[in-house]
């Protein structure tokens, strides 16, 4: 394993976040305020509570998944896209690196990003909220899982990208969707029987669902099948990306 390559890559996409630190994290932690003013301090107030719990601590885990998920596709996919985009991913293939150290390499950054946007999301959220996490220490796993899977699915859409509007073209079409009706706002368990049985359809519930089990013991779905469908969608992503190195689908054009 080539650790200096692996560390260079990590450095340069650490680096070239923290040169735009406004549009990179102060832009979602801001945004995800909003949040927490509009649906916690306004709208919450006048709801009844959901599961027991109040309305605003209830959207706390759903509103720091909207911002890892995003973030992290962000950040996976144009840090790989501008290599192609400039032609230097050609250094990267004729290097004595292989598929493995690059994808460490980006996807590490990426998911780092992801996980500090993240933590300082939940911290923002005590000012606004009274929070206790039941489970920190599956928090925290639920937290780099879903960081490193949306950083893998990130990667690959920078890879399958041919300009700037397929870049966003899955973020803002699907992922985003999925993501707010995925019980981000709500339990689906408030959902007519039908639309509460297509919803589990939607891999972002049981992500959202296991992360806001590790805040408040409960959740949409069980923790087990929680950490299944993330365990699967991470071995997909992961032999999407090898079958990508392995033929050089849109890396050697």
């Amino acid at each position: 394993m080539n650790w200096r390559a692996i560390q260079t890559m990590y450095r340069y996409e650490m680096m070239r976040f923290f040169r735009t630190i406004a549009q990179s994290l102060i832009s979602p932690v801001l945004s995800t305020s909003l949040y927490f003013v509009v649906f916690g301090a306004a709208i919450g107030s006048r709801m009844q509570d959901v599961d027991g719990l109040d309305y605003g601590a209830y959207i706390v885990p759903g509103l720091i998944m909207l911002s890892v998920m995003t973030q992290a596709v962000s950040n996976a996919s144009y840090g790989i896209y501008f290599p192609k985009f400039m032609g230097t991913i050609y250094e990267h293939l004729s290097a004595p690196v292989s598929f493995l150290e690059i994808v460490i390499g980006y996807v590490g950054a990426a998911a780092s990003k992801a996980l500090l946007i993240g933590l300082i999301i939940l911290a923002t959220s005590f000012l606004f909220v009274d929070i206790t996490i039941a489970h920190p220490i599956a928090m925290v796993l639920f937290l780099l899982l879903t960081c490193l899977s949306f950083s893998l699915l990130g990667f690959i859409i920078g890879i399958w990208a041919e300009n700037f509007e397929q870049l966003q073209l899955v973020p803002l079409l699907v992922i985003t969707p999925l993501v707010f009706l995925g019980g981000s706002f709500y339990s689906i368990t408030m959902l007519p029987p039908v639309w509460h049985t297509i919803s589990l359809f939607n891999p972002v519930v049981y992500l959202v669902s296991g992360f806001r089990w590790a805040f408040f013991d409960a959740g949409d779905v069980p923790v087990v099948a929680s950490l299944l469908a993330i365990a699967a969608f991470t071995g997909i992503c992961l032999w999407v990306i090898w079958w990508i190195f392995r033929t050089g689908y849109r890396l050697r054009q």
